[in-house]
């Protein structure tokens, strides 16, 4: 173990004061303010951070109460998070997407005493529901210039840089008071609370302690060798686990950099400008970069798109075998394609100089994995819950077949149960779910989680089969994984998200929402006029091409599998409409009954037949 990295009984907030009083002059943190980064060290990273927690102390925040934040992915989260915990409050992480409705539901079951809000659009939210919420002390905006100029401005509300501002210089004056709210704080009082998806149900609070979150990063840093000299981009939002991994675990257990995405939308050109040598990538961020290489390749002329297909059949044999044993000529080879092709197109996502990539949060198409490691992207499936406080087990060798989610990272326990479920054990393994202990007694048991999720070996790495709530058994009783057809059909760049219908049914048919960005520009390639999502996603031409994709795609499969119809919605799922989570995962049950005549119409003609043969 690298000795200047911190023991794994030291907590998150004493974990910054040891990288402060380390290295404090080394970048800890990157932001962009009027398009150009800024950079902040380690110390000046402890220095805000100890100033927001004198900030809420003087506020009258108490030592364990309950802090919200309602932000986007920036620096501002993180500080207000090592501040929170420096003070003895935990946190807690609520998705900027979320409704007012939605926040209010989740900021009551929370208790939640503090809101930090990102600017006048999550402050609006709060507005709206704080009268439903008597708990609810303190209000701090971080982009607060506009909103502290309103009328409706009730007593409570503050500016977050003030108030840091003046914690700063209070502790630096009297460092003492922050340091006895410090000091009685253990690896097992809890640091964060994490929101599940709420895919299959209300979403819960999970507690993850100072000793979950240090266990998690200490074994992530160890399996994969991360180091300080590590850069990351962070954009995903900090209230989801993955992202506290990149953002706030790895960062405090090795002492790399963090930098921050403007937005999730820019996302790709703040990967060409830092060129990060680490990167979390959920599944839909790898397949909009596969669409977003498949439009710059459909823009190219007829010459280069040929080279491109050569270049990627010659070399997809060289995407399961580790670089370590390529010969001669299959260096040479791919080093030919390199320079002609590839390293543009490594240049062109911003991920030429990363040492791992990683894909997470759900499982990803293994035709989509294949195609990243053809470009020489080092991408490696991981698996983990909020629950398992980020990622317990990945694919931490180059010879992890595709499909694997690898073995447990160090410290974590793993093995199948005799109904198929996969069971870990470890000190990363989350504390239970706040004021549920009924759901907590159901997921933990005799020391081991639950996952919920059917796995298998492939031969010596897990595998996920799916959910066990997800297995479809058709009426001819053959048990199908719905996931695997799914993201196989989402390896398409023409598609964005595919739902699979099967359950007692005598074949399977899916909802298809077409990639509009993809799908239109291959209808402008081909002269097809179109004015919103509904026309395209309408138009017999798309269709045809959706027919193609999904021939392509189901053909290799077993027959049970393929999908025999589909049904192209004609309107984007919206989490709004309550059809995905806020991380983006489909609500079956919400879509089964939004879309439960077009399901019906999809096996109406089968029916018929069966009716008339009778």
């Amino acid at each position: 173990m690298n000795e200047n990295r911190p023991g794994p009984d030291l907590i998150l907030p004493r974990r910054l004061l040891h990288w402060a009083r380390l290295q404090p002059h080394q970048t800890a943190l990157r932001q962009k303010e009027f398009g150009l980064w800024r950079a902040h060290d380690w110390a000046d990273y402890a220095r805000m951070a100890r100033g927001f927690a004198r900030g809420l102390m003087d506020l009258g925040m108490a030592a364990g109460e309950h802090v919200a934040i309602l932000s986007e992915s920036r620096r501002e989260w993180v500080v207000a998070q090592l501040g929170t915990n420096l003070a003895g409050g935990v946190v807690v992480g609520i998705y900027p997407t979320s409704p007012a409705a939605e926040i209010d539901d989740l900021m009551a079951r929370a208790d939640v005493a503090w809101l930090v809000c990102e600017d006048q659009e999550q402050y609006d939210k709060a507005l709206e529901i704080r009268h439903n919420l008597p708990g609810l002390r303190g209000i701090m905006v971080i982009e607060a210039r506009g909103v502290l100029r309103r009328r409706e401005i009730t007593e409570g509300v503050h500016d977050f840089t003030e108030v840091m501002e003046a914690g700063a210089r209070a502790d630096a004056t009297d460092p003492s008071a922050l340091d006895a709210r410090l000091a009685p704080l253990t690896p097992d009082d809890p640091a964060l609370m994490v929101f599940t998806s709420g895919s299959t149900g209300r979403p819960k609070a999970a507690i993850l302690s100072y000793r979950n979150i240090s266990a998690a990063g200490d074994g992530v840093a160890q399996a994969w060798n991360l180091r300080e000299s590590d850069s990351v981009v962070s954009y995903l939002p900090l209230c989801h686990v993955a992202e506290q991994v990149f953002t706030v675990q790895l960062p405090l257990a090795v002492g790399y950099t963090v930098n921050f995405a403007e937005s999730l939308r820019t996302v790709q050109s703040d990967l060409r400008e830092i060129g990060p040598s680490v990167f979390l990538g959920v599944p839909r961020i790898w397949e909009k970069m596969n669409a977003s290489i498949s439009i710059k390749i459909m823009e190219t002329g007829r010459l280069r798109r040929a080279v491109f297909e050569r270049a990627m059949a010659t070399l997809r044999p060289l995407a399961s075998k580790p670089r370590g044993r390529w010969s001669l000529g299959e260096r040479l080879q791919y080093g030919f394609w390199y320079v002609l092709i590839l390293r543009a197109l490594l240049n062109f996502i911003g991920l030429r100089r990363a040492r791992y990539c990683f894909s997470g949060a759900a499982p990803i198409s293994p035709e989509l994995l294949t195609f990243f490691r053809i470009l020489g992207v080092p991408l490696r499936e991981v698996y983990g819950m909020t629950e398992t406080c980020g990622i317990a087990l990945g694919q931490q060798s180059e010879t992890s077949p595709v499909g694997s989610i690898g073995l447990p990272i160090p410290g974590l326990e793993a093995r199948i149960a005799p109904d198929g479920a996969l069971l870990m054990r470890g000190a990363q393994i989350f504390a239970g779910y706040y004021k549920h202990p009924e759901a907590t007694a159901e997921a933990l048991q005799n020391g081991w989680l639950d996952s919920g999720d059917m796995a298998e070996m492939l031969g010596d790495e897990f595998r996920i089969v799916d959910r066990k709530k997800d297995i479809i058994i058709t009426a001819g009783g053959k048990n199908i994984s719905p996931s695997e057809v799914e993201n196989a059909l989402k390896s398409s760049p023409y598609i964005r998200e595919a739902i699979v219908i099967g359950e007692g049914r005598p074949y399977v048919s899916a909802l298809i929402q077409i990639d509009y960005e993809t799908v239109g520009k291959w209808a402008e390639s081909k002269s097809l006029a179109y004015t919103t999502y509904r026309s395209l996603a309408q138009n017999p031409a798309v269709r045809e091409l959706i027919e193609k994709e999904v021939q392509r795609v189901c053909t290799p499969m077993p027959r049970v599998q393929q999908v025999r119809r589909f049904h192209l919605l004609a309107k984007e799922l919206d989490h709004d409409d309550g059809e995905v989570t806020a991380t983006m995962k489909v609500r079956r049950s919400a879509i089964h009954k939004a879309f439960a005549a077009e399901v019906e119409a999809l096996y109406a003609a089968e029916e018929k037949k069966h009716t008339e043969q009778a």
